[in-house]
């Protein structure tokens, strides 16, 4: 397993768009600092909905986006969905609350699944495009940073499942269709899920 892509992007505003986005991403030549708050050079210009220590890396596995491209009858280029990384051989629906990704001294944990929105929809050129991604439950992957490093296309990526409770990707994409019974409620708060995530779990009674 190895990293095939890091991918940044610039502030833009995309057509029939007003806010500015850094969805726009593409895979670049050379190493890129990763710490605590994401790529540096990296454009995130809705600091309320996105980024932050609990989602500072979205990863995209290469398994899926090959997926995607199937599904789409077309190449999915690196950097497409958003993502700032591809890593080979990596299914998203495998992957759990908890997770690591070790990529030489860097060390990221999965925190939290891909919701998408509406500039996603715009980036994609397909206002439906939301609907199809919730339905297809294969959300990306955020990811907080343990410990920062630079890091490029070719590095070699040790991957350590959370050892606790499994809370996939598709899991979280699908609590925001339902309701949670208390036990996965109380299963979901063991894990090291984002912050968010965690605080409407705790105060909202039907998950």
């Amino acid at each position: 397993m190895k990293i095939l892509a890091v991918c940044v992007g610039g502030a833009e505003t995309l057509p029939g768009r007003k806010s500015r986005t850094g969805i726009n991403k593409h895979a670049v030549s050379g190493a890129v600092m990763i710490d605590g708050e994401g790529l540096i050079g990296d454009a995130i210009c809705d600091r309320r909905h996105h980024g932050g220590r609990d989602q500072a890396v979205y990863v995209e596995g290469s398994l899926t986006l090959d997926w995607w491209a199937k599904e789409l009858g077309r190449a999915v280029e690196y950097g497409s969905f958003g993502e700032n990384l591809v890593i080979e051989g990596l299914d998203n629906c495998a992957v759990a609350v908890g997770d690591r990704f070790i990529a030489d001294d860097l060390v990221l944990e999965v925190t939290s699944a891909r919701i998408p929105c509406a500039t996603f929809a715009a980036k994609m050129g397909d206002p439906k495009f939301v609907k199809r991604y919730m339905q297809a439950g294969r959300p990306g992957i955020y990811c907080r940073v343990l410990q920062s490093s630079t890091v490029g296309a070719g590095a070699e990526v040790t991957y350590l499942p959370y050892e606790g409770s499994r809370v996939t990707m598709p899991d979280l994409m699908a609590m925001l269709g339902g309701r949670l019974s208390p036990e996965d409620r109380a299963r979901y708060l063991t894990t090291p899920i984002h912050h968010r995530l965690r605080a409407f779990l705790e105060t909202d009674p039907g998950g």
